[in-house]
Parts: C-alpha cells; structure tokens; sequence
C-alpha cells in the first residue's frame, strides 16, 4: 500500500469519524420545557405535542423533556432559569414574565376581551410583535402566545354575584400586579399562593377563594374544596411559550425553523383546547355539585375601571394604552 494511499485512506476514515460524530451530536440534543400546570392538563398536553412534533421535525436531532407540576420550581423561579440558560423552555405566567417583561401587564386590564378569539387577532399583529422585541430584549425568545384562559372567580363562602360579595373574603392571586390590584378594588384582600400549593391551602382556609380560568379549576380539582364559581369574566391571561435566548442562540438555523413550525402546531392545539374548554365544562362542574352563578359584570367592570386608570399612568402605560384601543377597535 502506497504512502498516498493510506493518507488517502487515513483521510478518508477521520472524514467518515467526524460525519458520524456530528450526527451523533446532533441526535443527542436535549432540550428541557417546564411549567407549573398538571400532568394531563391543556397545558401539558400542548408542551409534549411540542416535544413529538421537535422530534419528527428535527429527524431526531432534538428531543425536548416535558417537566410538569412546577417540577423545575414555581413560574418565576422558572423565568429566572430560563434567563440564565438554566432552563431551555418554558410555558409559564402572564404575571411571572411580567416582573421581567412588564408590558405582559397590560393583557390582564379588567374585561379587555370579550372572549379568547379578540385576544389571539391582537396577539398575532402587531401588538404581540413589539411584546416579542422587548421580551426578546430580556433574554426570552417568544415561541407562541398560548391561553391562560379567561378567569372566573370560586370561593368557599358565598355565591359572588356583585361586587360588594368579595369585601372581607381572602383571595389568592399569582404573582400578578394586576390582579392584585382588581381583587383590592373589590375589597377582597389579596394573598399570592403558588399554583402547586394552591388546593391544599383552599381546603386548609389559608384563603377563601381564588381565580382561574375553568380549564384550571378542572384540572387541579379545585371544585372539590370550592362550592361556589361565579362566571366573572373579569380579566384574560396568556401563558407565554418562551425560550431561552441562550438556548436558542447555540442553535442552527434548520434547528430553529424545526421549532418554531413545532411551536405553531402546538399553539393551534392549545388555543383550540382552551376555547373548547369553557364549552364543555360549565356542565361537568355543575354535575360535581358546584353551584355556579352568572354575576353582574357591569358592575364589576364599573367597580375595578381604576384598575386601567393606574396602568396607564404608570411606566408602561403606552404600551397599556396600545392594548386597550387595540382591544376597543374590534
């Protein structure tokens, strides 16, 4: 064997060692998505359809592990991760992303939809582009705008059909300024429980009620320590599908389109199980043995309007401004 053919040979085999080595590698990226929701919940289910969808469209080379149940820590503590490059993933809080993002604030002005529909043509314009640049400024790259839901009030105590019912009651809230600072203007004092925490300490009197969208309720079984639900209406949250700017920045181009079309299916899944939700478990909670009442949400709306007053005066008030004329146009 010639000289130049074992430099061709010896060429050729570390070429064929690297090709292998790179697709090894390649296979081999792992990617970790969290949230604070149950096992099985809309949640979850739209974050392992994310995960299939990572996988077949990446043709292996990523697989993403779905932690559930603030497995990873509560939502704030999951946003701080996700900053760092601790965390890849997340679908977390309106409010939890709004204390490094404040403009999320500005979704969860009282009664700014009418239902999921008018907050998705919002999201998906111009708005939600400018919310993407500046969470993008903040180290998180917004993958989707999934629900949280429209939010309904339940307590233990009595049916919340005007606004003078919440005076005295212990409500919990997230860590959301917002809707602090709505439960306050309907003289209920306002307590932040982490979601993971939150049936235990309805069934123990820590609080007296709380709010949720009804898909929220259902799945984390609140109905059972909660007699009352009344539809309110009061306030609309996203849940943002973020992603490490860290992460995504060690990525390919091809790795990125992989995820980003991954995420479209995904948020499609969500949103529709979200909106199907309120359809179906008005019902079901009913049949639980949970009395459920229709208030007067004129009055409410009347009661919390210096909610919106106070947000647009404050430092992102602009943006505050921008959404709600946004929300009126339709």
């Amino acid at each position: 064997m010639t000289n130049k053919f074992k430099l061709l040979r010896r060429t050729l085999l570390v070429t064929a060692l690297v090709a292998t080595t790179g697709m090894v590698s390649a296979q081999q990226t792992k990617l970790t998505l969290g949230h604070g929701n149950p096992a099985g919940s809309i949640r979850d289910l739209a974050a392992v359809k994310f995960a299939d969808e990572v996988k077949a469209r990446s043709n292996g080379r990523i697989e993403v592990t779905v932690a559930p149940a603030s497995q990873l820590g509560d939502d704030s503590a999951m946003v701080t991760a996700l900053r760092t490059g601790a965390l890849d993933i997340s679908a977390n809080s309106q409010g939890a992303v709004a204390n490094t993002v404040p403009e999320y604030a500005a979704f969860g002005m009282p009664f700014l939809f009418a239902d999921l529909p008018q907050a998705w043509k919002i999201l998906d314009g111009a708005v939600g582009k400018e919310l993407a640049e500046k969470s993008a400024a903040k180290g998180l790259v917004v993958l989707g705008y999934w629900d949280n839901g429209i939010r309904q009030m339940s307590n233990s105590k009595r049916p919340l059909l005007k606004p003078d019912d919440l005076k005295g009651l212990k409500m919990r809230t997230p860590p959301d300024s917002v809707t602090v600072d709505i439960m306050q203007s309907l003289g209920a004092e306002a307590q932040q429980i982490k979601f993971s925490e939150l049936y235990v300490a309805l069934q123990q009197g820590v609080v007296d009620g709380q709010e949720n969208p009804l898909t929220n309720i259902a799945s984390a079984k609140l109905y059972e320590v909660q007699k009352y639900i009344s539809l309110t209406g009061h306030k609309y949250e996203l849940t943002p599908f973020l992603m490490s700017k860290k992460t995504w920045d060690r990525l390919s181009d091809a790795d990125h389109k992989a995820i980003q079309d991954a995420a479209k299916v995904a948020t499609t899944l969500q949103r529709k199980l979200s909106k199907d939700s309120d359809d179906t478990l008005i019902g079901e909670l009913k049949a639980k043995g949970v009395q459920i009442d229709s208030p007067d949400k004129a009055a409410f709306q009347k009661a919390t309007s210096g909610v919106v007053t106070k947000w647009e005066a404050s430092p992102i008030g602009p943006f505050v401004k921008t959404v709600v004329t946004a929300s009126r146009a339709q």
